[in-house]
């Protein structure tokens, strides 16, 4: 588990990958922005982007960006590092390489790629309010405790500087985003909802390496040879002794089911099944329902293998199990309704003759 990779070196911008005791390591802000320059120009190469390689004002940006970071250190108005995030680079990795595919996928099957960026920012902006709702839902009583007049409560409500994402409430809350998208744009929903979703597991395969490298979303014991230890001073560690069930003086938790590493797989799978599947489809939205049904039934065997929720309203299963059975339910009424669709748009319509 490393919550944070590595921190971007503000106070030494040219300094080369360093370790640092007691921190992660470092790595100069210059260094970060001939990487991602780098990168931007290779994929545009690739894409063949004559208009984006010859625009000066693009590499010129580029270059003051890197001077600016240069002679930032003598002005004191930044901190000295900044953290990466394990968590939250793995998200990002994630995000773009689902963009990536939709656009690749919708760009081979004749639709414009520009309506999934467009679709974009839609799907992250009510994702993340989903996952947060959720979040609140579920630990409004942890996160609420010492909040006392409503600027506290407010602030407590959105504040995620100490975690609080629920990724079953970000899906919704995604799709959520995405259908009022496609009703403002007068899209087919179900059309780009088969197109991108084996995105939505790709999102969630890198997303869960990223919960591994939190430490959140632990497995329960696990006496298989695959299991694994969370060392003292790990999220995971602390919250099993504040839990009881480890000694605050041990070196490490128990053996745990890596679940996160269970869940990494199903959302890589999921991937590949919902892409082939595509291909053999017979009904717009036949592919976002399997999809919905897939996940639902694999999140609900991944769930009785997870220690960090306990049962709801008085039975074993989490409220993501209860959440899941309400995707499967959704997912089972797409494929009534675009089947039912089907039949009255292809249904021949009698028209009156008259009399001779």
């Amino acid at each position: 588990m490393r919550q944070t990779l590595f921190r971007i070196w503000i106070e030494k911008p040219w300094s080369l990958w360093t370790e640092v005791p007691g921190a992660p390591p470092h790595l100069g802000a210059c260094w970060i922005a001939i990487i991602v320059g780098a990168v931007l120009f290779l994929y545009h190469l690739a894409r063949r982007d004559q208009e984006f390689l010859r625009d000066r004002v693009n590499w010129l940006m580029w270059g003051c960006a890197i001077l600016g970071l240069s002679i930032a250190p003598f002005f004191g108005v930044l901190p000295a590092s900044v953290p990466v995030f394990g968590y939250g680079a793995m998200v990002l990795i994630g995000f773009v390489s689902a963009m990536a595919f939709s656009c690749a996928r919708a760009k081979a099957v004749g639709h414009n790629p520009e309506i999934i960026l467009d679709a974009a920012l839609w799907v992250l902006g009510i994702g993340i309010f989903g996952g947060r709702l959720a979040y609140l839902i579920q630990y409004g009583d942890v996160v609420f405790q010492d909040a006392n007049s409503f600027g506290e409560l407010a602030f407590a409500a959105i504040n995620l500087s100490e975690g609080g994402l629920v990724q079953i409430g970000g899906l919704v809350g995604g799709t959520l985003g995405f259908l009022i998208f496609c009703r403002l744009k007068k899209v087919d929903f179900f059309e780009f909802a088969d197109i991108m979703a084996p995105a939505i597991f790709i999102g969630i395969g890198f997303g869960r390496i990223g919960c591994l490298l939190n430490g959140c979303c632990y497995g329960d014991r696990c006496e298989l040879p695959w299991g694994i230890e969370f060392a003292s001073g790990t999220v995971t560690f602390n919250e099993l002794v504040m839990k009881g069930f480890v000694d605050p003086d041990a070196g490490a938790t128990f053996s745990l089911h890596p679940t996160q590493i269970y869940s990494s797989i199903n959302g890589f799978v999921l991937a590949i099944v919902t892409g082939v599947y595509f291909w053999y489809r017979k009904y717009r939205g036949d592919v976002f329902a399997l999809g919905c049904i897939l996940y639902a039934l694999t999140r609900i065997q991944i769930e009785f293998l997870r220690a960090d929720e306990m049962g709801q309203l008085g039975t074993g299963f989490t409220i993501s199990q209860f959440y899941s059975l309400g995707i499967i339910a959704s997912g089972l009424g797409i494929m009534l309704f675009t089947r039912w669709r089907s039949q009255k748009l292809s249904a021949p319509t009698t028209q009156s003759q008259n009399p001779v």
